[in-house]
């Protein structure tokens, strides 16, 4: 971005501050601007690093009294071509949070927790307020000091996934879940109420490089029935001579063991309903639905395979009736 040293750019409104704001506003402003704007956390949009690069500038100018002094009389402050400060961007963008460790002096702590909203997903602020002000790099007088080593290259973003195992109760009423991420910060997730297997729980920007967390839920009996809400989902296999002369089963439900008829010509897919033998929510109760899923053998012995092939004949006979 090329401007004429001439007409500097207004940097309070580069950090949508007022002019003569304290330096807590400044510092918090600042913060706001740079995580709204860090390249790392924008990929899809081209105008964010040199957007990204004037709050830099505008927070290192406004923070250091003798470079706000000579921009607020002139607009000096960010210098002419041999005073300004060479880019410190040159490189590549450093990690959002080493970026704002650097730079602000913050000092945190290897964990904290955070409260999260799984349902909406959420963009945690992991950064305290530091407790001192910054020291950004003063001009000297007829000199200028060494720029700071290049910022570490740009960490990747990268989802991650996390495996959350809960009872059918758990699911029901909603559950308090706590995980630790890669970087070692703690999360504490309640998970919604009727939940179901297989649900993904998305965590908006919390893993390093501002990747998003996923919680995978799993919510299943040891009887092999899945949750889903307030439906129970669960899978019958039968033989191919069970579904197609039909048969009459026993199957698990969360209240016991009942009987079901299995109606001829059961193909795999077909649901059967159990009414009422769901999940109970108030005066709300759901239904237990069977899954057909037909299992062939996997070895034949020679009776059994003379069967199938007397079958296939008889399903490929043009002459048959």
């Amino acid at each position: 971005m090329t401007r004429s040293p001439a007409a500097p750019p207004d940097y309070w409104s580069v950090l949508g501050l007022e002019p003569g704001a304290d330096a807590g506003s400044l510092k918090r402003a600042f913060r706001a601007q740079a995580r709204r704007w860090h390249p790392d956390l924008n990929g899809n949009d081209p105008l964010a690093e040199e957007r990204f690069k004037l709050v830099n500038e505008a927070y290192a100018v406004l923070s250091d009294p003798r470079r706000r002094q000579a921009w607020e009389a002139g607009g000096a402050g960010s210098g002419s071509a041999a005073s300004e400060p060479q880019d410190p961007f040159a490189t590549g963008f450093p990690d959002f949070e080493d970026y704002l460790d650097a730079l602000l002096g913050d000092r945190r702590r290897p964990r904290r927790a955070v409260d999260a909203d799984a349902d909406a997903g959420f963009d945690s602020e992991r950064d305290p307020e530091p407790a001192d002000e910054p020291q950004p790099p003063r001009q000297g007088s007829g000199s200028v000091t060494a720029s700071p080593p290049p910022p570490p290259p740009v960490q990747a973003s990268s989802d991650q996934e996390s495996l959350v195992e809960l009872t059918p109760e758990q699911a029901l009423q909603g559950e308090r879940v706590e995980l630790e991420l890669a970087d070692g910060t703690a999360v504490e997730v309640w998970t919604p109420p009727l939940a179901g297997d297989g649900w993904r729980l998305r965590l908006a920007g919390v893993t390093p490089g501002g990747g998003d967390h996923f919680l995978q839920l799993r919510v299943r009996t040891e009887e092999g029935l899945r949750i889903d809400g307030l439906r129970v989902l669960y899978p019958l296999e039968l033989t191919p001579a069970e579904a197609a002369l039909g048969c009459q089963v026993v199957v698990p439900t969360l209240r016991g063991e009942v009987k079901l008829r299995v109606p001829p010509g059961s193909s795999s897919g077909r649901l059967l309903r159990l009414r009422g033998r769901g999940q109970e929510w108030g005066e709300l109760r759901g239904d237990q639905l069977v899954e057909v899923r037909i299992v062939v053998p996997e070895q034949l012995d020679e009776a059994e395979a003379a069967l199938y092939r007397r079958l296939q004949e008889l399903a490929t006979d043009p002459d048959r009736p």
